[in-house]
């Protein structure tokens, strides 16, 4: 079956199932790209109502934050019901068009490193322990590569439509 991105989880696995979880986070090819993005390119939009390069780096950097956090949850076997977040609701409610380009990859980065020293403390049997993304029963590792998969979804528009 062919997940789209309307489809949330299974989609974003998709994009990365073949890689390993651990690596993944330390690949440095997103801020690389984001890296030769110039700051006055950063508030292009491609078309009306859409998110500038700005908003869409500030999204996947809120996002990260909120997953990890989730996954941490998940990680110690609690058991709570997550609630959703309205992307639009928080890039609205952000200041990412008054910050630079170079704050918010920086802010992208730091949260990174956070990702990557929890990721990195992660015993097998973590890694393995099941728990639920949307309808979806998965393992905590395929959870966290889930997050990678949706910043690639992301980064894979800003290549295809903004440049």
């Amino acid at each position: 079956m062919r997940h789209t991105p309307e489809d949330g989880f299974p989609y974003y696995f998709d994009l990365v199932k073949n890689m390993d979880c651990k690596p993944l986070f330390s690949s440095l090819s997103t801020f690389t790209f984001l890296n030769s993005i110039k700051e006055e390119k950063a508030s292009y939009r491609y078309a009306p109502n859409k998110w500038s390069i700005k908003q869409i780096v500030g999204h996947i950097t809120d996002h990260e934050k909120i997953m990890i956090f989730r996954a941490f949850l998940m990680s110690r076997n609690e058991v709570v019901q997550l609630w959703g977040y309205d992307q639009t609701s928080l890039v609205n409610n952000s200041r990412f068009e008054e910050l630079s380009f170079q704050e918010l990859r920086t802010d992208f980065l730091n949260v990174r490193k956070a990702s990557i020293s929890f990721v990195e403390t992660l015993s097998e049997s973590q890694l393995k322990t099941r728990g639920m993304a949307q309808q979806y029963e998965i393992t905590l590792e395929n959870f966290l590569k889930s997050i990678v998969g949706h910043e690639l979804h992301h980064i894979n528009i800003i290549k295809e439509r903004y440049f």
